[in-house]
Parts: C-alpha cells; sequence; structure tokens
C-alpha cells in the first residue's frame, strides 16, 4: 500500500496540487489524504469507504482508476491471506463481546412480564372456600339444643283443667 500510496502522491506533486486543494476538492480532510499517500490502512475504519477515497483520488488526479482499485485489492488480497484463521475467530470473539455490552431502550431485549393479577384471584378463591367450608363444617356439626316445652312449663305455670 506503501507504494500506491506514493506514487498517488507523486502524480498529485507532478500536476502542481497542494494536499490542502486536493483535500478540499475531494471533500476530504488533509490528514485522510496523508493516510492514503502514506499507506496508512490502518487509520481508516472502513476498508470499503477506503477504496471508495482512493477511486475519488485517482480520477481526481487523471489516473485510470479501475487499475488503482485493483491495484489496492490486490494489497488487500495480500494482507488478508496472511491472517491466521485463529486471528480471524478470536477478532470474531472480540467483536461479539462488545456488541453484547451496548445496550439501549431500542436494542434491549426484555423477559416478558407475566401477569400478577391472577395469582392474587387464586389465592383469594382458596381464602373464600376455606372461609365457607369452615362455616359449613362449624354449623353442620351442631346438634341444635331441644327445648322441651313441656318441663320447662310445668316448673313455671300451674295448669288449671276445668270441666
Amino acid at each position: 500500500m506503501k507504494e500506491l500510496g506514493a506514487y498517488l502522491k507523486r502524480i498529485r506533486i507532478s500536476n502542481g496540487v497542494s494536499l490542502t486543494e486536493a483535500a478540499e476538492d475531494l471533500e476530504l480532510s488533509t490528514s485522510q489524504l496523508e493516510n492514503i499517500e502514506g499507506g496508512n490502512v490502518r487509520a481508516f475504519k472502513d476498508v470499503y469507504n477506503l477504496k471508495q477515497y482512493i477511486s475519488q483520488y485517482a480520477k481526481y488526479l487523471g489516473l485510470d482508476s479501475e487499475k488503482i482499485v485493483d491495484e489496492f485489492n490486490g494489497f488487500l488480497f495480500e494482507h488478508t491471506s496472511k491472517i491466521s484463521l485463529d486471528d480471524i475467530k478470536a477478532a470474531q470473539k472480540k467483536l461479539e463481546q462488545s456488541e453484547k455490552k451496548v445496550s439501549s431502550p431500542y436494542t434491549k431485549e426484555y423477559k416478558e412480564k407475566k401477569p400478577i393479577w391472577p395469582l392474587f384471584m387464586i389465592i383469594i378463591g382458596i381464602g373464600l372456600f376455606s372461609l365457607i367450608v369452615y362455616f359449613i363444617v362449624r354449623n353442620g356439626n351442631k346438634v341444635p339444643t331441644r327445648v322441651d316445652e313441656l318441663v320447662s312449663s310445668r316448673k313455671e305455670s300451674v295448669y288449671e283443667f276445668t270441666y
């Protein structure tokens, strides 16, 4: 990538364009162009955006942008083919762990809360049923007290018989 960046820098200087002028025309920052010309790929978060910047920069300098992008793709292939599978898996794990830590009210998964009122209704129902059973058993086992009218009336009054 350094060779490609150095080539773009030579063409820019030979065209008589300053770095700030090219940055203003392409609507990029001067640091982005410096990183492209310096071959610093790691300064860019997204490789696809970097590829677009290189293509725009090549067109701006009057170069064949397809050939420049092909050279960049060759660099990417050579660079990524040297990455071991273990490193890729470790990076994926790290990315998954960092994604789990981020939460917002819009992306957070909530557990469905079950309504609690059926539980209260069941408890109240059991309580009422228990009270009803209690009163039935309490009143059902009572033997009614008998009052013997004859016995009680003899003690209190005297019967008069008339013929």
